[in-house]
C-alpha cells in the first residue's frame, strides 16, 4: 500500500524535505480524552491485545492530533510477560512484577518458543491498525532494549536508581550475560514480527541507558541493542534511542541506525560532533515545555526546529509525553512543526 504522507519515511532515507516530520513518544493515549474513556473500559494488557483497541488507540493522535507517523500502542514489558513472567500495571504506581529475577535459576525458567508463541497477538493488532489507518501514514513497532528490560525483570518495578539491577550484573555475571541474551534475542524476533506484519519504522528504547556508568553501558547495554539494530537494519529504517545516554551516541553513530533519538539535556553541537553531519537526529523537546502556553509552546518548538536546520531532524520529544498535558498544547507543537518551511 502506497503511503500518502511519506515524510518521516524521506526523513529516516537521509533525504532532503521541505519541513521536518513530527511525532512523538507516547503519543497513543495519556494525554487524550478519549484514551481516557477506553482506559476507565478496560484493563491494560486488553487493550494492548485487543485488535480494535489497537488500532483505534494507536491511530487517534493521526486523525486528532495530525503527526506524521502513528506508533503502535503496545508497552516494552510484553517481553517479559511473554518469556514467562508476570507483569501488573497497577494504577498509580506503574508496571510491577511480583516475581523478580533473583537468581540463574530463575533466568533458566524462560522460554523464548513460549514468547514467539505469546506475542502472536501483536500481528491481528498491527494488521487493524494499518487497515484503519489505511496508508495516511507510517507505523512506527518498537522493544525496549535488553538493558532497561533486565531493569524491570530484576528491581521488579520501576526504580530511581536500579540499584538490585546493577548488583545482579556485577553478582551475577553469567546469569545477567544469559538474560541479556535471552531477552535480545526475544527483541529481535519480536521486531521482526512487526516488520512482517507492516511495520515501517522500529524504535528500540533504551530508557534506563543513562543510568549507567559508560563502562558498564559498553558491557551491559551496548553490544546487545547492536545485534538488534544489525538483525533489523537491513529490512527497516531503525531508531535508537537512550534516554540521557549523551556518551553513547559515538557508538550509536558507529552502528548506522537509520536515525538516533536525543534526549533535551543534549544540544546539536554534542550530537553532531560525535555522530556526524550526516546522521538523522530524532528529538528533543522537553516534555515540561508541553506545558506552558501554546504561544511559548510554539516558539520553544521554531527555537528547536532552528537548532538543527541543516542536519537531517525529526521533531519528536526527548522522552514521552506527560499524562496531564493540554490537548491544545499538543496541538500548538504539532501546528508549529506543520506549518514551517525551510
Amino acid at each position: 500500500m502506497t503511503i500518502q504522507n511519506d515524510l518521516l519515511l524521506r526523513k529516516l532515507a537521509r533525504e532532503q524535505t521541505s519541513r521536518p516530520p513530527i511525532w512523538f513518544m507516547r503519543q497513543a493515549g495519556r494525554y487524550l480524552p478519549d484514551y481516557q474513556v477506553l482506559k476507565a473500559k478496560y484493563d491494560f494488557f486488553t487493550r494492548v491485545q485487543t485488535p480494535e483497541l489497537v488500532a483505534e488507540i494507536t491511530n487517534m493522535p493521526v486523525y486528532q492530533i495530525g503527526v506524521d507517523a502513528a506508533i503502535l500502542f503496545s508497552d516494552i514489558l510484553v517481553i517479559p510477560q511473554g518469556l514467562g513472567m508476570e507483569v501488573q500495571m497497577v494504577p498509580g504506581k506503574g508496571p510491577v512484577l511480583p516475581n523478580p529475577i533473583a537468581s540463574a535459576a530463575d533466568v533458566d525458567k524462560l522460554s523464548l518458543e513460549a514468547c514467539a508463541e505469546f506475542l502472536t497477538y501483536a500481528t491481528p493488532c498491527i494488521q487493524a491498525t494499518l487497515d484503519d489507518l489505511n496508508g495516511r501514514v507510517p507505523l512506527i513497532g518498537f522493544c525496549g532494549s535488553p538493558w532497561t528490560l533486565l531493569c524491570y525483570m530484576v528491581e521488579g518495578s520501576g526504580s530511581k536508581n536500579f540499584a538490585k539491577a546493577k548488583a545482579f550484573c556485577l553478582n551475577h555475571p553469567e546469569a545477567s550475560a544469559k538474560l541479556l541474551d535471552v531477552v535480545t534475542e526475544a527483541c529481535i524476533a519480536f521486531l521482526k514480527q512487526q516488520v512482517a506484519a507492516g511495520v515501517s519504522v522500529v524504535q528500540v528504547f533504551d530508557s534506563w541507558g543513562g543510568i549507567l556508568s559508560p563502562d558498564h553501558y559498553a558491557k551491559w547495554s551496548l553490544p546487545y541493542i547492536a545485534r538488534i539494530n544489525a538483525a533489523l537494519k537491513e529490512e527497516v529504517f531503525t531508531i535508537l534511542y537512550a534516554k540521557d545516554g549523551w556518551f553513547a551516541l559515538k557508538d550509536f553513530a558507529a552502528l548506522n541506525p537509520s536515525a538516533i533519538g536525543l534526549t533535551w539535556t543534549m544540544n546539536r553541537e554534542v550530537a553532531e560532533a560525535q555522530c556526524g553531519s550526516d546522521m538523522v537526529f530524532q528529538g528533543k523537546l522537553d516534555p515540561s515545555i508541553l506545558h506552558s502556553s501554546p504561544a511559548e509552546v510554539k516558539r520553544e518548538t521554531l527555537a528547536l526546529i532552528k537548532e538543527f536546520e541543516g542536519l537531517h531532524h525529526i521533531v519528536n520529544l526527548g522522552h514521552g509525553i506527560h499524562p496531564n498535558i493540554p490537548v491544545d498544547h499538543v496541538r500548538a507543537f504539532v501546528d508549529t512543526v506543520k506549518s514551517y518551511s525551510f
